[in-house]
């Protein structure tokens, strides 16, 4: 007995309903995506109505990876930021809309010299950098040495120009003179880590989000450490806790930075920690 064939469409359809089941709420365009994403080259979703069954099969466990709880962004296997589309897996934070407006943010203060993203996960940040200012060069560091990999396999994918570093937060940056530090480190406390929704806090690296007892420990490290690397009116941006905007900005203060401001995402929340560095004449 031959099986009849699989219907392209009769499969989404069921991914829709599997998707909704498991709660989703944009059942429809996730199982579209999903298959847009994971089809070979070769199939054109538009034009071919019938699947293979091996096709078929591939996409029904990204389909039940996805009602299980993990981000789409995983499963599919990318993710778009900016202008750039790049590789996403659990090596690395998914970069979130509000972290394209700390680019949009760092570049509006400093456009050339050098560059650095501390804590670059996918390398997202440091990439768009180098792909938008006119940077002599662009360093991004990270202590996973899985994030950092997955990071330079992104500048391969890309074209773009950087300089990966592996280390704890500035350690890699000894002896630079940078003229913009931007990072969005880890801001949550323990608590606000065990209260996030599952599927982050059992997908995404607990490395990336959660910085001590009151979710400041990375923010003041970066904040007291950084001005022994900054040039003279250089600038750093940081992604902060919108919680903790007010505390953030005493960071700054306490650690001498000028022109401290905290400024909301596109959201209406505190986001981001703006200052700069000034060398005493």
């Amino acid at each position: 007995m031959v099986d009849a064939p699989l219907r392209r469409d009769d499969l989404i359809e069921a991914a829709g309903r599997r998707l909704r089941e498991a709660g989703a709420s944009e059942p429809r365009r996730e199982a579209r995506r999903i298959w847009t994403d994971l089809r070979p080259a070769s199939h054109d979703p538009v034009v071919s109505t019938t699947v293979a069954p091996d096709v078929a099969a591939r996409y029904d466990a990204a389909v039940e990876r996805r009602a299980a709880g993990e981000p789409l962004a995983y499963v599919t296997g990318w993710t778009g930021f900016r202008h750039l589309t790049l590789a996403s897996d659990g090596r690395a934070l998914i970069p979130r809309p509000e972290t394209e407006g700390l680019v949009e943010a760092a570049l509006a203060r400093a456009r050339c010299g050098v560059a650095a993203d501390v804590g670059t996960g996918t390398g997202a940040i440091a990439l768009s950098l180098a792909h938008e200012g006119s940077f002599i060069r662009v360093i991004g560091t990270d202590l996973s040495a899985d994030a950092l990999a997955l990071a330079r396999s992104n500048g391969e994918a890309t074209g773009l120009a950087v300089d990966w570093r592996l280390g704890d937060l500035l350690a890699p940056l000894a002896g630079e003179r940078l003229d913009l530090l931007v990072s969005n480190p880890p801001y949550l406390t323990a608590d606000e880590y065990a209260g996030l929704d599952a599927s982050v806090r059992d997908y995404e690296p607990a490395l990336a989000l959660a910085s001590g007892v009151d979710g400041l420990d990375a923010t003041r490290r970066l904040l007291d450490g950084a001005p022994a690397l900054m040039a003279n009116d250089g600038w750093l941006a940081m992604e902060i806790d919108s919680r903790r905007g007010a505390a953030s900005a005493a960071c700054a203060a306490a650690a001498g930075w000028s022109d401290v401001i905290v400024q909301d995402d596109l959201f209406g929340r505190a986001r981001y920690l703006l200052a700069r560095h000034r060398r005493p004449e």
